[in-house]
């Protein structure tokens, strides 16, 4: 059997951590060595938006799904329900939640591979002038004349960049194409 169906079958089509029935993703939970369905969880787009640090944690709604979710058999689940929890450690409910949680060692050592225990749970995300979360592929517009470092370009102000692309290690940096030439633009200077 496909490891899809296995996952499909055993979630019962419904999101694994939140009981959501729309919009429903295959997720392998990191790190992972291959097709293995106890790796491999169904989860809804607003879970896997946050499971990936691409929106704003929303204590709200874990606080009604993790103390659920932290029981399922299922190992990948609990190691997600672990990893959120600890992003949220500085709250009461996920705090409590976290000291009756049991693990074997070898599941908590697979959860703590992804190094979410560590931080401060805070997601770094690239935003705009006015606050709105950037993604890869956007349209943006300059919101002020900006010299092209090691070029005589100056991209005015209104100036569209179609099609950004996200620096990875730098939430206040985009790049993006002005008059055929690849540049470095900082967050600061465009809005959505």
């Amino acid at each position: 059997m496909k490891l899809d169906n296995i996952v499909k079958e055993r979630s019962g089509g419904v999101c694994e951590i939140s009981g959501e029935t729309g919009n429903l993703n295959f997720y392998e939970v990191q790190p992972t060595s291959g097709n293995e369905p106890e790796r491999t969880i169904l989860v809804s787009d607003k879970v896997l938006a946050q499971i990936e640090k691409r929106e704003e944690p929303d204590a709200g709604y874990w606080e009604r799904i993790l103390p659920t979710s932290m029981w399922s058999e299922v190992p990948g689940v609990q190691v997600v329900s672990w990893r959120m929890l600890n992003r949220f450690r500085n709250e009461s409910w996920a705090a409590d939640a976290l000291d009756m949680m049991y693990m074997e060692d070898e599941m908590l050592e697979w959860a703590k591979a992804s190094g979410d225990h560590m931080g401060d749970g805070s997601v770094q995300l690239h935003k705009d002038s006015n606050g709105n979360i950037l993604q890869n592929g956007d349209t943006v517009t300059l919101i002020k004349d900006l010299d092209v470092k090691g070029s005589s370009l100056t991209a005015k102000i209104g100036t569209a960049v179609r099609n950004i692309r996200l620096v990875h290690d730098n939430v206040e940096q985009i790049e993006g194409k002005v008059e055929g030439q690849s540049i470095v633009i900082l967050t600061k200077f465009v809005k959505k």
